[in-house]
């Protein structure tokens, strides 16, 4: 069984979620923010969950407050945000941390198994995406400035 779905993580509702809920599909995993630059990926981001949810993709939100305190919001704030701004209906999960001390355990998993440029584990900015395939392995890693559209072949790819 792959180290990823080991992990859990509380919804955005409080719930406690296994990541062995996602065996057997392509998940991707991000980490949001309501107030970046990169905020109208959730739009991109909703579009990929709504054309391929039915084929075995789930993708996986988890709001994090470490970049420009660009989400500041609690959980009912956020996930109306996401609703009402963005039509966002993929799980959502509380806000973490994904650098530094109190990281949670899946980006630190993420992290040491698909380093960024130049060899880094640090996420640099919001909206950094992982790919995880049916196996749950960590096949890519995907910087803020890629855009949700340009991972459909690859999700293609990994759904078949």
């Amino acid at each position: 069984m792959s180290e990823f779905y080991g992990f859990s993580a509380t919804s955005i509702s409080g719930q406690k979620i296994e990541m062995s809920d996602y065996k057997g599909k392509v998940v991707l995993v991000v980490n949001t923010a309501s107030k970046c630059g990169f905020t109208y990926q959730y739009d991109g981001l909703q579009e990929l969950y709504d054309a391929y949810k039915d084929k075995g993709l789930v993708i996986l939100g988890f709001p994090c407050n470490q970049f420009g305190e660009q989400e500041k919001g609690n959980s009912t704030e956020i996930q109306e945000f996401c609703r009402l701004n963005h039509g966002v209906d993929f799980p959502l999960f509380e806000k973490i941390d994904v650098n530094g001390p109190n990281a949670h355990p899946i980006f630190q998993h993420l992290k040491a198994k698909k380093k960024g440029v130049l060899g880094t584990e640090s996420i640099k900015w919001n909206f950094t995406k992982f790919l995880v395939n049916k196996e749950g392995e960590v096949v890519e890693r995907f910087g803020s400035t890629t855009k949700p559209g340009k991972l459909k072949a690859r999700i293609e790819d990994l759904i078949k």
